[in-house]
Formats: C-alpha cells, structure tokens, sequence
C-alpha cells in the first residue's frame, strides 16, 4: 500500500515538474536511490539476513525431520497396505493425514514467522534511510529524490544513483536497537 502512495506521490511531482516548464527543469537537481538495495548491503542489513538465516536453518532442520518421519509412515503404509485389516489401514492413514497436517502447520508458521521479522525490520530500518536520504537531499539541494526500487523507472543517469552514498552515511548512523 505504501509502495503504491510513492508511486503516485512521485508521479504527481514528477508531472507538477513536467508542467512548470522547461526552464524551471533545467534548475532541478534529481537523484535517485534503491532503497531495496540499501537495506540489503548496508551492515544493519547484512546482520538483519544472517539472523534470517540462522531462524531459517533452524526451521528447516524442523520441517525436514518432518519431512522424513511422514516419507518413513506413508513406506510403512504402503508396504502394509496388503497385510492390514481395512480398520487397521485407515487408522495408519489418518494418522499419516494427522502428521501431514501438523507438518502443513509448520511449514506455515515458519514462514509467517519469517515475514513478520522481515517486516519488524523494514519497519524500523525505511525510516532511517528515509533520514539519511532527507539529510543528502537537504545538503546537496536535490529538488527530488526517486526510489527506483518503488517507482519502475525506464532510464536514470548512473551518475545520480545516491544508493552507495546512502548506504555508507547509514553504516556510520545507525545502531540497531534490541
């Protein structure tokens, strides 16, 4: 929802520019930065994907047990499909269907659990960067200052791309809080 209030905001300046006339662009100082990439390579964000990791392993040395326990049972029903009584093979059955179930559940509560922390994270790092993209616009007199990670861009000078720039301005300010 966010993502789509940039993009119409950043159309209606952009447009608001268009309109104005060609003498007040020529004046216009923009810059652009992925604010995506950002988050990705700066530090907090390199510490933020290792401790995504970590619960990610941890999780999938879960489901993979899982895993394994319902391939062991669904063998074992079927290599006892034949000497089984018809009672006997629909209790073996809905016990598979049970642990597949609770193996459904896992599975989904570990990646809710994943994109709540992912979430957690975007949350408290966007505004810092926002800060740090505020401050450089304010010192370096940008006019305006696009996110291509949240407006599709066709073309943007190389040149202008304050990503890196953020980024490091970034590692220097900001410190995680616990």
């Amino acid at each position: 929802m966010k993502k789509y209030g940039l993009l119409i905001s950043g159309l209606f300046v952009i447009l608001a520019i268009l309109l104005s006339g060609s003498q007040v662009i020529a004046a216009e100082k923009t810059g652009f930065v992925d604010i995506r990439e950002v988050m990705m390579k700066s530090d907090a964000g390199k510490k933020a994907s290792a401790d995504f990791k970590r619960l990610y392993d941890k999780d999938r040395a879960q489901i993979q047990a899982k895993e394994e326990e319902l391939k062991k049972l669904k063998d074992e029903v079927e290599k006892q499909r034949a000497i089984l009584t018809e009672a006997a093979m629909k209790d073996k059955e809905a016990s598979y269907q049970k642990k597949f179930r609770d193996y459904q559940l896992l599975v989904k509560d570990a990646n809710e659990e994943l994109q709540v922390r992912d979430q957690e994270f975007s949350k408290k790092l966007i505004p810092e960067i926002l800060k740090v993209v505020h401050a450089i616009g304010e010192r370096e007199k940008y006019t305006l200052i696009i996110d291509i990670s949240a407006i599709p861009v066709a073309y943007h000078a190389k040149d202008k791309d304050l990503s890196k720039q953020v980024m490091e301005e970034l590692n220097k300010t900001y410190k995680p809080t616990k």
